[in-house]
């Protein structure tokens, strides 16, 4: 059902763009550097603090979400997030499951950014650079969070 909710929402504005492009509201092109990530997670704090929800700490639960239908944004070196609505050679809305295989990678990525209440969208063009995942930081935060482990009995 989320996921349903998901690209039907993502989908939406995709059908929006144009029509506000011919209304003087374009996009602009930008290139962002930043590490691909999982939404629900970096905004929600279920799985902890926004370091903890980014590279070797969160790649699997990235993997999971974003194949579950949970929206894929990029994380910005600035702090931005830029909820990619595009991923380069795809012909359809970006569902999490075209991105699996650039999950918390850092990447440069060239693109189209709409702004709208708010939130940054993007629909990337081009990934300039994937450098892979740069940020080892399991051994601070580890796999899984101490709290979603299941108590031995």
């Amino acid at each position: 059902m989320l996921k349903k909710l998901v690209i039907g929402a993502a989908l939406a504005f995709a059908a929006a763009v144009p029509a506000t492009a011919s209304q003087g509201t374009q996009g602009e092109h930008v290139q962002v550097t930043g590490e691909i990530i999982d939404t629900w997670c970096y905004f929600s704090g279920v799985m902890g603090g926004p370091d903890a929800v980014r590279g070797t700490a969160h790649h699997t639960c990235a993997l999971w979400c974003a194949a579950g239908g949970i929206p894929v944004g990029i994380l910005a070196d600035d702090g931005t997030v830029y909820m990619v609505l595009k991923w380069k050679d795809t012909t359809e809305v970006a569902d999490g499951t075209s991105l699996l295989s650039v999950q918390t990678h850092r990447v440069t990525a060239d693109g189209t950014l709409y702004k709208r209440d708010g939130i940054n969208y993007i629909m990337v063009d081009d990934v300039v650079n994937d450098e892979g995942i740069v940020l080892s930081n399991h051994e601070d935060f580890g796999f899984v969070p101490p709290f979603a482990q299941p108590k031995n009995k």
